[in-house]
Formats: C-alpha cells, sequence, structure tokens
C-alpha cells in the first residue's frame, strides 16, 4: 500500500517495462493525459467561479499544466515521434461513474476534487515508477519533475475538498474513492500504452 498518497493497490511492476517497449505511445498518451487536466481545471474554475480560492489555485496549475503537455510534445519530437490519437481513458470513465450524480453543486464539486486528486495520486505514483525505472538516465530526471508536480496537485485538490467541506467529510468520501480505485486497478488490463 502507498501510504503517502493513500492508494491502496500499487501499480503492477510489469508496467513500467511494457511502457518502456513503446516510447511513442506512452509519450501520446502522457501528452493527452497533461491536457486533460488543464481541461479539468478551466472546467471547475467556469462551474464555480464564486470560490474564489479554488479560482486563484486552479489558475496556475492550468498554465502549468499545459506546460506539462508542450514538454511533452518537445520529448516526442527529440525522438522524431509524432503524436498520436487520444484514446479513451478506461481509467478515468470507472473514476467518473463513481461520482454521485444528481446531487446539490457542492455535492457535485467534492465529487469532481476527490476525483481529480485520486487522478493525480496514481499518475505520480506511476511517474515514481518512471523515475526509478526507466533505462534512460534523462528520462528517469524527466518523469521525476512529473512526480513532484503530481504530488502538489494530489495535495491541492485534497486541500480544497478539506476547506470547503471539512475534513470528517472529505476523509470518509475519500477513502470511499480509494477502495473503489484499487478494484479498478484490480479490473483493468495491465497496458504499457497508458498513463493509467
Amino acid at each position: 500500500m502507498n501510504t503517502k498518497l493513500g492508494l491502496k493497490l500499487p501499480t503492477d511492476p510489469r508496467w513500467v517495462n511494457l511502457a518502456e517497449m513503446d516510447l511513442g505511445e506512452i509519450l501520446t498518451d502522457h501528452a493527452y493525459c497533461e491536457q486533460k487536466a488543464a481541461t479539468s481545471c478551466i472546467s471547475l474554475i467556469q462551474a464555480f467561479p464564486e470560490r474564489t480560492e479554488l479560482v486563484e489555485a486552479l489558475a496556475p496549475i492550468v498554465t502549468e499544466e499545459w506546460g506539462h503537455f508542450r514538454m511533452v510534445l518537445a520529448e516526442l519530437k527529440k525522438r522524431s515521434l509524432p503524436l498520436g490519437r487520444q484514446r479513451k481513458d478506461e481509467y478515468v470513465n470507472a473514476l467518473l461513474q463513481f461520482q454521485k450524480k444528481g446531487g446539490t453543486r457542492d455535492e457535485a464539486l467534492l465529487e469532481r476534487l476527490l476525483t481529480c486528486a485520486l487522478i493525480e495520486a496514481r499518475s505520480c505514483e506511476r511517474f515514481r515508477l518512471l523515475s526509478l525505472h526507466c533505462a534512460e538516465e534523462a528520462l528517469r530526471d524527466w518523469y521525476y519533475k512529473f512526480m513532484v508536480a503530481e504530488a502538489g496537485h494530489y495535495r491541492l485538490f485534497l486541500d480544497l475538498a478539506e476547506r470547503y467541506f471539512g475534513q470528517e467529510k472529505t476523509w470518509q468520501r475519500w477513502q470511499e474513492y480509494l477502495n473503489y480505485e484499487a478494484e479498478v486497478m484490480k479490473n483493468l488490463p495491465v497496458r504499457g500504452d497508458r498513463m493509467h
């Protein structure tokens, strides 16, 4: 169990080896993950403009995530690899299915913040694996930077949830998310062409 991030099920160790077999595939998926992260932050700002702390906290994250997207594009270009097509993200789609529907705007905000926190936590864990086990030393350093950024984003989303909904309510629902995510991870195939 990854206690720092709270994840209940670690990534299958085979994942890094599979990811390294076709860097073009994993880099393409990584690029779109960064793009979607920026879009998610923009969407939260648009949906909850009255939440000043949220707007001020997420505005710089939009810039950072888009910068990450450009970093991945640069890495692809360096390797003479094209940006491939965006794929369906089964992991994120499974998390979205777990969100409580039909509640108040506040309840929807909690669900969205926890979903974002969980995606960032899993990304952080996977970037850590790549930073430790990639054959290329330059890539290990490169992925380390992403790991540090994702750790900060994960904490930010959880901190926003706690600020708006209190520690107890946030923690209770967070545990439900973590347990559900472990089941999702257990049932998803181990694929080297996906970040999640």
